[in-house]
């Protein structure tokens, strides 16, 4: 709901729990009102005639009071918009109009020939905020240009900050500290989002998991990105994000050019980490995921089973294993294709190696299509082996800068997408590989990042970097549009392009390439702080854990660490006993079961993965679900009761396995008993209101 002053000069938009309200003044300085709970309109404008901005030697009036500081004037907070043409630099602008259409504000600012939009838009208790920039007068350098200015409200309490930090095979870590003066900065200078970061952050001053006041904040950008949270002199706290890690410029807009920045979300709630998570949750299966009613399938993906060495026939042996066991989705991994015998060929040449594969894709997937699955394959479209046919025929569509070494990282260069004959090269190859067989799924990689980012012979080569990413959507909406029964999941050597913006064109994530079921708990934990279980692909793979750590676990808790999310299986089946299959079958059929709750549920995090016993709940309409992991037990005690949440407290649960019976006010206030025990067990409680 929107809700604006009769003088035109004080918007007020409004969610079912939150309100944001931005006033701007007779000097045309767009100020901050209010973040939090919801208020009126009244008491937006009477918070409007209270606001102040003390002068202050040595400080500008504005500073920690804008909605989005412009770079130019009595400013010193780092601006939001940083521009220059060849007579200047900096933004002196004017206010010329406001739009209100539905729950979209948008205020209309300029200066000279630049036009200023900021948009605004609140989806349930998510406030979305983007910028447009269109170009009506000379050439016009984009320096830097955020999505948003966050403003929190001045608090007593020192702040906490939460982020998910991370590497290759180790990301998603949630970490939590004490904000300090001035700036804390994450981003990614590696051309997507990054293992490192997510771009997320969380600001508190005591909240715990299922109460207080939290504010988060998340980008929907796919290239390189960074968040500054700043506390400033006088305790105010800044957070402000968007496209781009630095000032060394985004884009040159010439005379008619416009530039949309990506959408920076907000959100507040008052209802602590989980509630706050639950809230976000929410927001991306309503608005962000496409077709988030669908429940995804379980996969089998073969990768761990072969690596390179993949032929026909075993790929035939996987699948028939992977349909006995009740797998619904099965995917053949990098080695179909080209001269890929190894990771040192053949990216580039999207078609069927002729040994391999010598009638084509068709009739390996019309037999897994026979044995009641759908049928997906790998692609990193991307990307290059300087041993590929299409390197040796276009050696210049990879980045690279003139006169300096191209960059080999994992015997492969990035293919510069910003190029248009680049672009329709990878539309018509792989819509035509699309079109070949009945492919149901695509997994598209991206395994290495930004390094020798050159463009020779264009003349403002640094636009790569946004480019590159407004291209890779523009072909993933292409393809999604010609192709519309095909699912993509965006991977990057594992969690290395997880954003709202990735999020919205693809299916579902690839969390992590590490699959250690232990190492999963911690790494699902964070990633859980933003984005739901309908997304978060995690796999059972094979024990010991050969890729990172040689670590030996159950098949218990291997299923039971997987089915928190979306339920995969990535070991070599043909090496599993019939035991193992048969077991494995067992709990393939009861994730189909759950399968309902823990994708479109509300997550409830029960406790943390920090060495004992781990938990999580899933609440969906009468049904619940608990998924609780003991590492280990200690001195033989016994392990306290899990107290569970967001349960009806007069109703009846049963257990769907035993028939018993639980009381709801019990279940909250006394806990259920799990009966795990000893090291790496684990236990799936499937409770339905009566």
């Amino acid at each position: 709901m929107l809700d604006i002053a009769t003088d035109g000069r004080t918007w007020l938009l409004t969610g079912p729990r939150s309100s944001y309200a931005l006033r701007l003044t007779e000097n045309d300085e767009l100020l901050h009102l209010h973040w939090g709970p919801r208020i009126t309109l009244a008491d937006a404008e009477y918070l409007a005639a209270r606001q102040e901005l003390p002068y202050w030697p040595f400080e500008a009036p504005v500073d920690g009071h804008e909605e989005y500081p412009v770079e130019g004037g009595p400013r010193f907070t780092r601006p939001a918009l940083s521009v220059r043409t060849e007579e200047r630099r900096g933004t002196e602008w004017t206010f010329q109009e406001y739009e209100a259409d539905g729950d979209e504000l948008r205020l209309r600012f300029l200066d000279d020939g630049l036009r200023i939009t900021l948009h605004y838009r609140m989806r349930d208790d998510v406030v979305e905020r983007w910028v447009t920039l269109a170009n009506e007068g000379t050439t016009v350098e984009l320096l830097r240009a955020d999505s948003a200015t966050w403003t929190l409200p001045r608090r007593e309490e020192s702040w906490r900050l939460s982020q998910l930090h991370g590497r290759w095979a180790a990301e998603s870590r949630l970490a939590r500290g004490e904000l300090t003066y001035g700036e804390k900065v994450i981003g990614s200078r590696r051309g997507h989002t990054g293992h490192q970061h997510l771009p997320w952050v969380a600001l508190d001053t005591d909240a715990t998991e299922e109460h207080g006041e939290v504010y988060g904040c998340a980008l929907g950008w796919s290239g390189s990105w960074r968040i500054a949270v700043a506390q400033l002199p006088d305790a105010r706290v800044q957070i402000t994000g968007g496209a781009g890690y630095d000032e060394s410029g985004l884009l040159r807009l010439e005379a008619g050019g416009t530039f949309t920045t990506p959408v920076f979300a907000g959100l507040w709630s008052d209802g602590g980490h989980g509630g706050a998570s639950r809230a976000w949750h929410a927001y991306q299966r309503a608005y962000v995921i496409p077709d988030a009613d669908r429940d995804r399938p379980v996969l089998f993906n073969s990768w761990e089973a072969t690596e390179f060495d993949i032929s026909e026939e075993q790929q035939r042996a996987l699948a028939e294993r992977a349909a006995a066991i009740g797998v619904e989705l099965f995917v053949v991994d990098d080695g179909w294709f080209g001269a890929r015998t190894s990771d040192r060929a053949g990216l580039g040449d999207w078609t069927p190696n002729p040994d391999r594969f010598p009638e084509g894709l068709k009739p390996l997937a019309d037999q897994v299509h026979a044995l009641g699955m759908q049928f997906g394959i790998w692609v990193e479209p991307e990307m290059v082996n300087p041993d590929s046919e299409l390197y040796r025929a276009h050696p210049d569509w990879a980045q690279f800068q003139p006169g300096r070494k191209r960059t080999e990282l994992r015997n492969q260069l990035v293919l510069n997408l910003a190029r248009p004959d680049v672009q329709e090269y990878l539309w018509e190859k792989l819509d035509a590989l699309l079109s070949s067989a009945p492919i149901d799924y695509v997994k598209w990689d991206f395994n290495r990042c930004f390094t020798d980012a050159g463009w020779p012979g264009e003349e403002y080569p640094q636009k790569l970097w946004v480019e590159h990413v407004h291209a890779y959507y523009a072909l993933l909406d292409r393809l999604r549009a010609a192709h519309p029964g095909v699912a993509f999941e965006s991977c990057s050597g594992g969690g290395g392009r997880i954003d709202l913006g990735v999020m919205s064109r693809t299916d579902q994530v690839w969390t992590s390439d590490n699959t250690d079921p232990l190492d999963r708990l911690a790494i699902q934990h964070g990633f859980s702080h933003i984005h739901p279980a309908r997304v978060m692909a995690a796999w059972v793979t094979d024990s010991p854990n050969n890729q990172l750590n040689g670590r030996v676990s159950s098949l218990r808790f291997r299923f039971v660490s997987a089915m928190a999310g979306v339920l995969g299986v990535g070991g070599d089946l043909t090496r599993w006993s019939d035991e193992e299959l048969a077991e494995a079958r067992e709990w393939v059929e009861l994730y189909k079961e759950i399968k309902p709750v823990v994708q479109r549920g509300d997550l409830y995090r029960l406790r943390p993965p920090s060495g004992g016993m781990s938990a999580v709940q899933y609440v969906h309409g009468d049904e619940v679900v608990v998924l609780a992991c003991l590492q280990a037990q200690h001195y033989g005690e016994p392990l306290p009761p899990l107290r569970l949440r967001g349960l009806d407290p007069a109703a009846i649960y049963e257990c769907r396995e035993t028939g018993e019976l639980y009381r709801g006010v019990v279940l909250l206030h006394h806990g259920l008993r799990t009966g795990l025990r000893g090291d790496f067990d684990a236990k799936v409680v499937h409770l339905r209101r009566m």
